[in-house]
């Protein structure tokens, strides 16, 4: 469960906002990403308390990470745990995502040599001993509003009837605008007519990722930890789209790969949408 900071123990606990502890701070810091398949959250922690950490180190104790959303699901990490992927089958990120790290004694333990509690609590504090699966602390709580990566808000629509072509693909300043010659080529009216026009997504996405690689990379690959955050807007659109999503490195042999995860299946939405207007016999 996530803890809030009015929560009362009979022991010392170590939180952010808890005077157990003399100098106690328990901060969690972490940054979503996701591409098609997972979640990543990287985790940044600091546990103020040697006691702790020395529990946690000899395995008395255990880290957990809560995750709460539509349920409460927890994931058991180290000190040493930089991140945490889960799969996207096992939980939904939602409008009041809660994240909290929490610390869970796995065997019997004494406070006797707990050196960092407050001196109220050293006066008898041979005297505590809290028991195995007890709470020991509980950082501060992060919430996410939803996922702020959306990758078709890089896309513009337009219908030009003097097209030479049926479609036409252009890489604008800000965005990747698909030219219609004629507005039934967007199967306006058609149920799912959004998902119909994922090809000319993927089309779009290809010339641009082609384009981003002959921008900044060499010898047909680009390591995005190795460039400056791109100056043309579009460019920069797709590098923090990239790295929300977990690409590092694209290449002209990965950009089909790239795609996949930066565009949520976009290809197999466009299969469901033929079967199902199929399967209706419209």
């Amino acid at each position: 469960m996530i803890y809030k900071k009015d929560a009362n123990f009979p022991y010392p606990v170590l939180t952010n906002t808890s005077n157990s502890y003399e100098s106690g701070g328990f901060t969690l810091n972490v940054d979503l990403k996701e591409n098609t398949d997972n979640y990543r959250f990287d985790i940044e922690l600091e546990i103020e308390s040697d006691f702790l950490k020395e529990l946690l180190s000899t395995r008395k104790a255990k880290l957990y990470l809560v995750v709460q959303s539509k349920d409460n699901k927890f994931y058991e990490v180290d000190l040493n745990t930089k991140f945490i992927d889960i799969p996207k089958t096992r939980i939904s990120i939602n409008n009041r995502t809660s994240l909290q790290m929490s610390i869970q004694s796995k065997e019997e333990i004494s406070f006797a040599y707990n050196d960092d509690i407050n001196s109220f609590f050293k006066e008898f504090r041979e005297e505590i001993v809290v028991s195995r699966y007890a709470i020991l602390g509980f950082s501060n709580t992060v919430i996410f509003e939803g996922s702020s990566s959306k990758p078709f808000d890089l896309f513009e629509r337009r219908v030009n009837p003097a097209l030479s072509s049926a479609i036409k693909i252009e890489l604008g300043s800000e965005t990747i605008i698909i030219h219609y010659r004629d507005a039934d080529l967007q199967f306006v009216g058609l149920p799912m007519s959004g998902d119909f026009n994922n090809p000319y997504i993927y089309m779009g996405l290809q010339k641009a990722l082609s384009r981003f690689i002959s921008n900044y990379g060499e010898d047909g690959q680009v390591y995005l930890d190795d460039i400056d955050l791109p100056t043309d807007q579009l460019d920069a659109k797709l590098y923090r789209l990239m790295k929300a999503k977990m690409v590092f490195e694209l290449t002209t042999e990965t950009i089909d790969e790239a795609i996949y995860n930066i565009s949520d299946k976009v290809i197999e939405k466009y299969a469901l949408a033929v079967k199902g207007l199929a399967t209706s016999g419209d």
